[in-house]
Parts: structure tokens; C-alpha cells; sequence
């Protein structure tokens, strides 16, 4: 009779697998990238609402919002619901997922699709849950989550059901995940809520402190990409910055240096650094030995930050190699998994169940 009821389960499992999209999810604080089973990434979207102000219409999601942060009137918000990784708005990230969902359902008949969620490995069991059932209510049948750094390594095609150590550094938009992984678990895991959006911060308070000039977040980054740089470069660039000037309120332009911004990334870089330096000191010695071979692996869009992986080597005195898409390393981490389901018990993260008096 039992064997009866797992052959019924598991073909009413099959018959939902047929007329549903299971879908993985890098639900990151810069951007949003959804993986459909069977048809690869097909959603990259900033992680950006803009909601009309006091309710919770959403009015865009994704690109559409962030062309308006900073620009909207005053009865539109352009809101990031997601802040170091974590969710800060439950109602707005909700109508995020369900958008996104939505978006990839392409039958209107078809079943609800079963989701993996890639999580910051530091975030509590409290935001654990609220990101599991903000995806079921959004429209998922069933939601697994997985921790970033395994999704990340995963994705980048680590050997992490081998017995040997891999490591990997993923810099996200508000979080750096630092993991090492043996036999498809972490023996040791880090996480700071320091990414690529302290590094613009950063670059606004220099120019704050430096020419008294005010820019917004969208500067900052274009900034960072532009010219930014973690090790001193062969030529040196430079590049105009407009904004409004903090003492006459007028807009002004100045130029500034690769330099200059290197020097104002320099906290946000030694904390990396330090977390890096850490989960070397707290690997076993066997594993560690093996990260002399084949070294430190690097994903997540903070990665591509010229000269980081120099800086990281030279500090560590190991290899470190950039992931061939390190934008998409976690989203591919999350869709290899739900093409291989023997990998969702092994290595998705379990919500403990819930406690009542």
C-alpha cells in the first residue's frame, strides 16, 4: 500500500511537471534574474518598485522603475525592497516575485511553479521564512531556498560533490558571501552586508567630502563601472561627474580620477579583504591545501570590479579566478538544481517549523 501511494506521488509530481514552469530565482538586492527550467535565464531585471505614494499600486517593475529613481513626481516612489540582501518591504517584494512569476507563466492553465530561491547564507530564520512565504504567495506551489555561495559555485560549475575544498567569493549588490564547500556542504561560510552598494555609498560620501557635490545612487554606479578600480591600473582614467553643489544648491560639474575613487572604495574593499583572510584561517588544513592548487573563485557582479581578483591574490598569495558570467552565476546555481532534483534535499536550506505556545 505504501509503495502504492510514492508511485501515485511521484507521477502526480511527473503530470504537475509537465504543465508548469519550475523557475529559480536570484532574488538580489541590485537585480533580479529568474531561470525557467528547460529555457535557461530569461529575466534580468533591476530590483527596483515604483508604487504610487501611501498605497501599494505598483505602477513599474524592474528596468521601467529604475529609470525613475530620483526622478519621479511627487505622488510616485521608486523603492528598492531589498537591502543587504534581506527583504525590507514584504508587501512590495511580494508584488515583485509575483510580477516576475507571472511574467514566465506563459499558459494561463498551467500549474503553479515550484521555485528555488537563492538566500544570503547571515540572514536569520525569521528572513528565511518571510522569503519562503512572500514566494508562496506570490504564486509558487512549492519554495526551496539554497544559500548564495552554494547556488553561486553550483552555477559556476565548482566540483563541490567532490571530496576536495573550493572556495568562492560572491559579491553581490548588498552582500559578499565567502563559503568553502567539500562533499556538497559548507564546512565554513561568512557573510558581511558590505557589496556593490556600499561601494557607490562610498563613492557619494567622497564626493560629498571632497568637492562638496551631491549625486545620486544611478552616478555612483555608472561612476564604479566607468572608471573604479581595486588595484592601481596600467593607465589611469578620468571622467566628468555632474551633480548639485551642497553649499550653493546649484548643478556643477567636476572632473575626477580613477585614483580618487579607488581611494574611496578603500573601506569597503579591506572589510572583503578581511572576511577573506578569516575563512582561510578557519579551513581545515586539508582543504586549505587544496586551494593552493586550484585557487579562490570569484562571481557576483562586485566581482568585475577591475582588479579585485589582483588585490585578493596578492593579499592571500593564492590563484584567483573570475567566473566566465559571474552575473549570472547564482541564477544558473539555482535552474542546475531544479534540473537535478537528487541536488534540492542536499543542498536547499530547511525552514525550521514554526513555534507556538
Amino acid at each position: 500500500m505504501v509503495k502504492v501511494k510514492e508511485v501515485a506521488r511521484r507521477f502526480l509530481e511527473y503530470l504537475r511537471g509537465l504543465f508548469s514552469n519550475d523557475i529559480g530565482i536570484d532574488l538580489g538586492t541590485a537585480s533580479t534574474l529568474v531561470y525557467v527550467k528547460g529555457e535557461g535565464i530569461v529575466i534580468c531585471e533591476p530590483s527596483v518598485v515604483a508604487v504610487e505614494r501611501g498605497t501599494s499600486h505598483v505602477l513599474a517593475v524592474g528596468s521601467e522603475a529604475k529609470r525613475m529613481l530620483g526622478r519621479t513626481p511627487g505622488n510616485i516612489i521608486a523603492v528598492r525592497p531589498m537591502k543587504d540582501g534581506v527583504i525590507t518591504d514584504f508587501e512590495i517584494t511580494e508584488a515583485m516575485l509575483r510580477f516576475f512569476i507571472e511574467k514566465v507563466r506563459k499558459r494561463r492553465f498551467q500549474v503553479r511553479p515550484r521555485i528555488v530561491i537563492a538566500i544570503p547564507s547571515g540572514i536569520t530564520e525569521v528572513e528565511r521564512r518571510a522569503v519562503k512565504e512572500s514566494a508562496e504567495r506570490a504564486g509558487g506551489r512549492e519554495v526551496f531556498l539554497i544559500e548564495e555561495p552554494i547556488a553561486a559555485a553550483i552555477g559556476v560549475g565548482l566540483p563541490i560533490q567532490e571530496p576536495i575544498g573550493n572556495m568562492i567569493i560572491d559579491i553581490g549588490g548588498g552582500t559578499t558571501e565567502i563559503a568553502v564547500i567539500s562533499l556538497a556542504g559548507v564546512v565554513f561560510s561568512k557573510s558581511i552586508r558590505i557589496g556593490g552598494d556600499e561601494m557607490d555609498e562610498a563613492i557619494i560620501e567622497y564626493l560629498k567630502k571632497t568637492y562638496n557635490l551631491m549625486v545620486g545612487e544611478r552616478t555612483a554606479e555608472e561612476l564604479k563601472i566607468k572608471i573604479g578600480s581595486a588595484y592601481p591600473l596600467e593607465e589611469e582614467m578620468s571622467v566628468e561627474v555632474k551633480g548639485r553643489d551642497l553649499i550653493s544648491g546649484l548643478p556643477k560639474a567636476v572632473t575626477i580620477t580613477s585614483e580618487e575613487v579607488r581611494d574611496s572604495l578603500q573601506e569597503p574593499l579591506r572589510a572583503i579583504l578581511e572576511i577573506t583572510k578569516m575563512s582561510l584561517e578557519r579551513t581545515p588544513p586539508e582543504l586549505a591545501a587544496d586551494l593552493i592548487g586550484h585557487g579562490i573563485m570569484m562571481a557576483g557582479g562586485g566581482s568585475l570590479l577591475r582588479g579585485l581578483d589582483k588585490l585578493i591574490s596578492e593579499e592571500t598569495g593564492l590563484p584567483v579566478h573570475i567566473a566566465d558570467d559571474p552575473l549570472t552565476a547564482v541564477a544558473n546555481g539555482t535552474g542546475k538544481v531544479l534540473n537535478e532534483i537528487h541536488y534540492l534535499k542536499k543542498v536547499t536550506v530547511p525552514i525550521k517549523s514554526e513555534i507556538r505556545a
